[in-house]
Formats: structure tokens, sequence, C-alpha cells
């Protein structure tokens, strides 16, 4: 009995067994059908679909552009602007298999060298991902996808366009291929203009191409527009007039900057020679430094209203002082010497004829330690603080190693240095009845960091002195505007060589304002080294700054108050 169950049990067992490798038999089988079918698929009937779709989808998130902010002058005017352009790239691995003739098409349209993409093809062939042509105009971009290129792609960015050119090149400044600034303003105010880029989801396929948006996950931000305190009107004349003298002076390069009398604002800063910041191939940095404000020289001659102005307000002199000079002037062993012989003189004839001589005799009167502290609260030997990037300090020596001759040398424009910002600073000062501004690059009402510097009868009383300058016997009577009050003074600087002063190199350099009854803009025009013949500030300079300041004057719309020296209306009363 119990020998039948057994073998009864291991029977079933073995059917059972049986049975299960029949099933399995029949599952691999059905699963090999299934393999194989699948095979077929995907090697004749979807191999179309995978060649353009890739073998795997992903999500992925990238990063959208943000549009730069605007850089306007101060109506508005753009300077500096953005626009959609079109970057080109290529994945080696499949545009090795495009026809020559396709891709030599392609290189001449983008201006590329017969055979440059074959050659990145080869040297580049385990990338995917190579530039070829950085925002290209849309309409270059269009003709480049009508070839159909297998393995070129196309990304939108934004390309940076200056309409003024070299006008307002220096002022402000350029971007690179990347978008961020690089000189002037547009690197001063990165962060400002720069925007916050975004994101969105996109689903890329086997080949890392985007071939479809899903979602935009934050929007770009776009830049803030950067107004600046310039007149473009004003830049362009300014920027044409001091071209001209630079070439007409055979000079090495020039600068001029005009400010407002009232709050201190920059009109225009031009310099000399200039650039085209649409098209920077081969830029030198000497060609996009921006001299108005960067380069620093000694001021010469233009420093002594503020000699003249520091002895009177501090009762060092009175209003009626007498000075004789005879020529020469002997410090130790050292002499002062001047032009002519202008014997005795009184304060106005020191400037008029810009006497060497009478203002040493000033600088001896003040205390070393008072007359430091009036050229230091103008500004020399500190930064103007225009937040202009590179912006120059110049130098002043400090008066605790100062001798007499440095004190002398000093009253004269020498033993310090300026740029023509710092200088046409400075000269606020008389402007404004004795108020010094602050700078400003951009667009402001009121300048709250003002500060007197001289009392308001000193800078009048000083300022009628600089009148004197451009009459007929006067050191810039070529500096005159037509149907305005002018007052300025000359300067004319040697220039510092390795083995001290040079006898044949110059700065050419006037300041003034006008019109001088209530001065609403004040003018630096500085010219190195002029070689055509001519070099006094007086006679390279000073044309400059009447051409500027009488156009200028009219584009503002302030009315003359000499009505009697415009030629139109000398003309009239001639007939």
């Amino acid at each position: 009995m119990l020998d039948f169950r057994a073998r009864s049990t291991t029977k079933q067992s073995t059917d059972n067994f049986s049975g299960r490798r029949k099933f399995l038999v029949i599952f691999m089988m059905v699963c090999m059908l299934l393999l194989t079918g699948r095979a077929i698929d995907l090697q004749v009937v979807s191999k179309q679909f995978l060649k353009h779709q890739g073998d795997m989808r992903q999500v992925d998130e990238v990063s959208v552009s943000a549009y730069r902010g605007m850089i306007t002058d101060r109506n508005g005017d753009p300077l500096a602007i953005s626009t959609p352009v079109e970057s080109i790239w290529i994945n080696p691995r499949e545009l090795k298999f495009a026809k020559e003739d396709q891709l030599r098409l392609m290189e001449k349209l983008l201006h590329l060298p017969i055979g440059k993409v074959t050659e990145w093809i080869k040297e580049d062939s385990h990338r995917q991902f190579l530039y070829i042509a950085r925002r290209v105009n849309p309409q270059l971009g269009t003709q480049v996808k009508e070839l159909k290129l297998e393995g070129v792609y196309f990304e939108r960015e934004f390309k940076r366009f200056y309409p003024s050119g070299g006008v307002s090149a220096h002022l402000v400044g350029f971007t690179n291929v990347d978008d961020i600034g690089q000189a002037g303003m547009e690197s001063g105010y990165e962060q400002l203009l720069k925007g916050i880029s975004g994101s969105k989801r996109v689903i890329r396929d086997g080949q890392r191409r985007i071939i479809a948006d899903i979602e935009n996950i934050q929007e770009p931000v776009s830049g803030k527009t950067l107004e600046l305190s310039i007149d473009q009107r004003i830049q362009y004349l300014a920027y044409r007039e001091l071209q001209l003298a630079v070439s007409a002076n055979k000079a090495k390069s020039g600068a001029l900057v005009v400010l407002d009398a009232k709050n201190g604002e920059v009109l225009a800063a031009v310099s000399q020679p200039s650039f085209n910041p649409n098209t920077r191939s081969n830029l030198k940095e000497s060609l996009y430094r921006n001299r108005a404000v960067t380069d620093v020289f000694e001021p010469g001659s233009t420093v002594k209203p503020f000699v003249v102005a520091a002895a009177l307000d501090g009762g060092y002199i009175s209003p009626n002082a007498i000075f004789a000079t005879h020529g020469t002037y002997q410090i130790g062993r050292n002499t002062v010497k001047d032009t002519h012989n202008y014997g005795t003189m009184d304060l106005t004839h020191v400037i008029k004829k810009s006497s060497n001589i009478g203002v040493t005799m000033m600088s001896l009167k003040m205390p070393p330690k008072y007359f430091w502290g009036i050229y230091h609260q103008l500004g020399f030997g500190v930064s103007a603080g225009s937040g202009f990037p590179g912006e120059a300090s110049g130098t002043l020596l400090g008066y605790k190693k100062w001798h007499d001759f440095d004190r002398a040398i000093l009253s004269f424009g020498y033993g310090l240095s300026s740029s023509t910002l710092q200088l046409a600073r400075a000269y606020t000062a008389l402007a404004d009845d004795g108020i010094l501004h602050s700078v400003s690059l951009l667009k402001r009402e009121e300048d709250d960091d003002a500060v007197r510097i001289f009392s308001a009868k000193t800078a009048k009383s000083v300022r009628k002195m600089m009148e004197t300058v451009i009459m007929k016997d006067g050191t810039a009577y070529e500096a005159r505007v037509d149907g305005y009050s002018a007052a300025g003074k000359t300067g004319t600087a040697k220039k510092a060589g390795s083995r001290g002063y040079t006898e044949k190199s110059y700065f050419a350099v006037f300041a003034g304002m006008a019109p001088a009854s209530d001065p609403r803009l004040i003018i630096v025009v500085m010219i190195d080294e002029p070689s055509a013949g001519q070099y006094y500030g007086g006679l390279v300079s000073a044309p400059v700054f009447s051409k500027v300041m009488a156009g200028a004057l009219r584009i503002l719309g302030v009315a003359p108050d000499q009505e009697g020296t415009m030629p139109v209306l000398l003309t009239q009363k001639s007939q």
C-alpha cells in the first residue's frame, strides 16, 4: 500500500515537471518571435524615423538671453542698443556627411576661408558643438538656413549696435562677443545694463538638438536703460571740431569736455583719435582710451586764475595790488621768467598777459598749507568721481615737501597733473560764483555735493579779469564767441620727457566759460603735441573753444548777452 502511493507521487511530479518545461519552451519561442519582430521594426520600418529623431529623448533646462538695456543721451537719443541676431553652430559628427559644394557655399556666405569648415570637422570630429559664426544679421542667418545642412544649428542672441559710431565711442565703450561690457559706460554700468537671463524646459533628441519647447520656467528680465548727461548734438559738434583741430595742427591727440556750469553735468566728452565700436577689428588700446577722463597733463597757465582767487579770498593780496615783474624773478638758484618784460602790473594784467612772475609773487605770500588746500579742494590730485572706469586722479605733491620754487612752479601749472575733466570741474568754482560742483556723466537736475570754495565776490572779480584774456591784446583773441561774452585762460605747457622738459613738445590748452556775465557752459580743450607750426594754447585750442561754445549755446537756446558782436548785426549796421 505504501509502495503504491510512493510510485504514484513520483509519477505525478515527473508529469508536472514535463509540463512546466513545455511551457517554458513555448514562452521562449514567443519571446524570440517578439524580439525578432522588434528588430525588423527597428532596422526596416523605423530606420528613417530614428535617423532624424535620435534613439532617445530627454527633457532639459536651457538659458534664455536677456535684452541688454539701452544707453541714451539726455534727450533719449540711442547711443547703444541691442538687436536680435543669429549665432550659428555645428555638430561636426553630423556635418561630416554634408556635400562639399554646400559647405563651400556656407563658407562663402559667412566669409570663412575656403575649406575652414572641413578643417573644423576633421579636427573636432569628437565634438557635438562648435560655434562657426556669432551674431550674424537675421537675413544672413536665413540664407544659411535655406541650405538645409544637417548638423548646422541656430541660436538667437543679441548684438550691440552703436548708432553714433565714433562720436561717442570713448564715452559709451563697447561689449564683447558675449555681450559683456569691456570699456566705457558699458563696462562701468555692466550690472545695471546686463539684465537677468531666464530659463525654459525643452525636449532634446539623442543628438542633443532642441526639438520642442515645453514651458517657460523664468522669464528673462531686461537690463535697465542708462540715461547719460551728454547732449548728442553738442557731442557731435565737439567731436567734429576737435577732429579738425588735431588734424590741422598735426597733433598726437586731443581731448575736450563741455560742462554745465550750474550743476556739473558732462554735456560732451570727446577724444581723438577715435574708433568705430561697430567694427572693432585690430583695435588698439590707444584708440579706445578716453583721454578726456583717463589721461593727465600739466595744466600750465590755466591754473593762474585759481592762484589769484586764492590770494584774494585769503586776504594775502588786495584787489589793488601791484607787481613789479621786470621779465625775470630770482628764487634762490632758480629763475622764473615771463615771455616779455611786462614791468609793473595789476591783477588784471597778470591774468591778461599770463605773467609767471606775477602769480609766483602771489604764491609766495600764501602759506603752503593754505595754497595746497585750495588746489586740493578744487580737485587736483583727487578723482573727479564721475564713475568712469579708469578715471585719473592726477597728482599734487604734499605741501610739507614744498620749497619756495615748488610754490612758484605750481602757481603757473607745473608740478601737478590733471585730466581734462578735472580741470573743467575746477573751473566751476569760478563760473558759478565760487561754488565747486561735482561732475556727473548721468543726467541729473541738481548737484547735491556742491561746495563753496571762493566767495561770490572773488569769483566774479576773477571772472572779469579773465574776460580781458579774450581781448585783442590778450593771449586768446581767437577764443571770442560771437554774440556772447566769454572768459578764459590759455595754457601752454612743455611736455616732460625722460631727461626733463622738452623744448619742442607741448600741451596746448584753453579753459573758459560763457556767457561771462552768467556762465552756462564751461569748455576745456587740450591738444597734445601740435606740430604744424603753432603750439600756443591761444592759437591752437582757443579757436576750438570758440566754435564749440558758440554752437552749444545756440543748441541750448541761451540768449546772447552781447548782440552787438554778432556778425549778422554788424553787417546790417554797416549797410
